[in-house]
């Protein structure tokens, strides 16, 4: 059996975190990783796990839909 590459998870992460006036390092702090990793989701070079994607999503007060997609997010929204 080969193994798929991983689709990857868009996401609106940074956009949120800005909207809230937090940093990389606070919101990090906030939901229990290094800061770097914030970095890392922000560009699309990591995938989050099931639960840190909720605790992302309930710092930022979104939906995790509003957060993630498996799809591109339109430009503007």
């Amino acid at each position: 059996m080969s193994r798929n590459r991983e689709e990857p998870v868009y996401n609106r992460i940074e956009e949120a975190r800005l909207a809230r006036g937090l940093s990389r390092q606070e919101l990090a702090d906030k939901v229990g990783v290094h800061y770097q990793t914030i970095g890392y989701l922000e560009r699309g070079e990591y995938s989050p796990s099931l639960a840190l994607s909720l605790r992302i999503a309930k710092l930022l007060k979104q939906e995790v839909s509003e957060l993630f997609s498996l799809t591109p997010f339109k430009k503007g929204r």
